[in-house]
């Protein structure tokens, strides 16, 4: 998301980040990663909560899929870190506007989450007038994808 800055700026929005982690580790996971938008901690997972993302299953945090990027970074020489944290907490990719939820990408497995491409279409959608009646509807991205408000 950070490579599509001025994207996501042309458009009026920001990135916000949230995790569960304490502030600190957080604050040095977002230098790290030159995020350049808030990374907001949540440890108590109310956000995680209200947006409904569970919990994966064992063997969907270590599929076929998540152990090929492990190995990729493996043979890249980057160090593999004992996990510290909840691996089975899943994440998710909000668009919000005027402070509610208008689209929410809630990943299958830890490994499905939608392109940016989508994101940024998302976003574009998003950042335009309300559509008129009849309008066509929308191509979903990774795992399940809702629109409108959240439960």
């Amino acid at each position: 998301m950070r490579e599509q800055r001025e994207a996501i700026q042309a458009l009026g929005a920001v990135g916000v980040a949230v995790g569960f982690s304490p502030p600190e580790p957080l604050a040095t996971l977002a230098d790290h990663l030159a995020w350049p938008w808030p990374f907001l901690s949540d440890p108590e997972r109310v956000l995680y909560a209200r947006l409904g993302l569970g919990r994966a299953r064992l063997r969907d945090v270590y599929s076929p899929a998540t152990l090929r990027i492990y190995k990729e970074a493996a043979q890249r020489g980057e160090p593999l870190h004992r996990p510290v944290e909840d691996t089975r907490q899943l994440g998710g990719d909000a668009v919000v506007k005027n402070g509610a939820v208008v689209r929410l990408f809630r990943p299958a497995s830890p490994d499905d989450r939608p392109p940016v491409s989508t994101l940024l279409a998302a976003l574009a959608e998003a950042a335009e007038p309300p559509p008129s009646e009849g309008r066509a509807g929308h191509s979903p991205g990774a795992g399940r994808t809702e629109r409108g408000g959240v439960p």
